[in-house]
């Protein structure tokens, strides 16, 4: 039998409590976890794609019964990175109707590249339903706390770059 592996793909700019939900409810389900962080020249992300995959291996070297989890980064397709870490499934997280409907067709196109995976999507906590990075960085960037969106590791590397 081979091992249950899936890919949690995301620009994670920055991660967030809902990030880390997702994770830990997946890590129950799968044997392996990789937390792929998307390098995306499309978004202005505050982060490099280097800060944000050290951020995330803070974060959840800090969590007690995550030890299934790895931390990797990734360019391009991700059928192309899915089946090079030999991942049988894609986690998506989904907060809101409109989450789904974005979700649907990215799950439908990576189908059509791909038939070597599921697409696997798990609804957000009801206490995680409206938190979202773009809100994060906004209500950061505003002067807000966000202390209860992100962990206390990601609220420390938001404010140095504050400064």
């Amino acid at each position: 039998m081979s091992k249950k592996i899936a890919v949690y793909p995301g620009t994670f700019d920055p991660f967030t409590f809902g990030h880390l939900d997702v994770v830990r409810r997946a890590s129950k389900l799968f044997e392996k976890i990789f937390i792929s962080v998307a390098e995306n020249n499309n978004k202005n992300s505050l982060f490099s794609v280097n800060e944000r995959s050290n951020i995330i291996k803070e974060v959840i070297s800090n969590e007690e019964k995550l030890n299934n989890i790895e931390i990797k980064t990734f360019n391009g397709l991700l059928v192309d990175h899915v089946n090079e870490v030999g991942a049988v499934a894609v986690l998506r997280g989904l907060r809101a109707l409109s989450d789904f409907e974005y979700e649907f067709q990215m799950a439908g196109i990576n189908a059509r590249l791909s038939n070597e995976f599921e697409t696997i999507f798990l609804m957000a906590s009801e206490n995680q339903q409206f938190v979202a990075s773009r809100l994060v960085k906004e209500i950061h960037s505003l002067g807000g706390d966000v202390s209860s969106f992100v962990p206390r590791i990601v609220l420390s590397h938001l404010e140095s770059k504050k400064k």
